[in-house]
């Protein structure tokens, strides 16, 4: 049977740093060295995700962006793409302008992302900026309105207080053919993530189409946040970190070790023991 093995990032696969362990990297080579199939399903975009896993010899696509993208690392291109609609930009636009609020917009052009913002006034926003210029150098690009751009847009990113991202969020609900998570900052007590996409985009629909392209019979998945939650769909079993909302541990097959303790790897190690026996 074909399996995929597929983690979470963040809150997941990597610790309390958000950095993959010696450990981790180690066990994960030695998997896929032996021919297990591993990808991985995340939040973040694909120039943060493989830095951080530079050291990993993944071999198979990628679910990016909570599913915005799929990345065929062999192909070297996005195999999958959901787009935003003219009209959804539009009223997304209006939706920033009504409330004030400042976040980033995703587009892409010749399939190379570019991240916009009009403005960092707030300061969580311009540490999240700040930190994955140096730690990542993405480009980040100033602009006086997002709707000025003509790439292809696939993704806004809103942080801030749980008080002022529900000031757009209640905006945001108005629009039809999006889809709308929201989630706390696990490296912070009082922050939240806003991100909107395509209607059409979820680490759901991203695994399942990793499923149907590339043949996989089965498919075992891990996480921590409400955004798992559509990931553990579309799996077989699905494993939440002793570290999860508990929201994702009851949606869970079952809870294993941390991440904070190489839960992910400890359990397929123990997963690979017992196959062997």
């Amino acid at each position: 049977m074909k399996t995929l093995y597929i983690s979470d990032l963040d809150g997941t696969l990597l610790n309390e740093q958000a950095e993959l362990s010696d450990y981790s990297v180690a066990g994960l080579n030695r998997f896929i060295k032996s021919g297990m199939h591993f990808s991985i399903a995340t939040a973040r975009t694909g120039a943060s995700a493989l830095q951080l896993l530079n050291r990993v010899a993944l071999n198979q696509p990628l679910v990016l962006m909570n599913g915005v993208l799929v990345y065929d690392l062999e192909a070297e291109r996005f195999v999958k793409k959901e787009l935003l609609s003219k009209s959804a930009l539009t009223q997304i636009n209006e939706a920033i302008r009504k409330t004030g609020q400042t976040g980033l917009m995703y587009g892409l052009e010749a399939e190379r992302m570019t991240t916009y913002y009009q403005n960092l006034e707030i300061k969580p926003l311009q540490d999240f900026v700040e930190e994955r210029k140096k730690k990542f150098n993405k480009k980040f690009v100033k602009i006086d309105d997002f709707a000025s751009i003509s790439a292809e847009i696939i993704y806004f990113c809103f942080l801030n207080t749980y008080q002022n991202i529900e000031i757009l969020l209640h905006e945001l609900k108005r629009i039809n053919d999006i889809r709308i998570e929201m989630y706390q900052d696990i490296y912070s007590d009082d922050l939240w993530y806003l991100e909107v996409f395509n209607g059409n985009a979820s680490k759901y629909n991203g695994v399942m189409y990793l499923r149907e392209q590339y043949g996989f019979d089965q498919v075992i998945g891990f996480g921590d946040n409400l955004n798992d939650i559509p990931l553990f769909k579309a799996c077989d079993a699905a494993y939440a970190v002793n570290n999860a909302k508990q929201e994702v541990k009851e949606a869970a097959t079952a809870v294993i070790g941390a991440n904070y303790e190489d839960g992910v790897v400890k359990w397929l190690n123990a997963s690979k023991r017992e196959m062997e026996v």
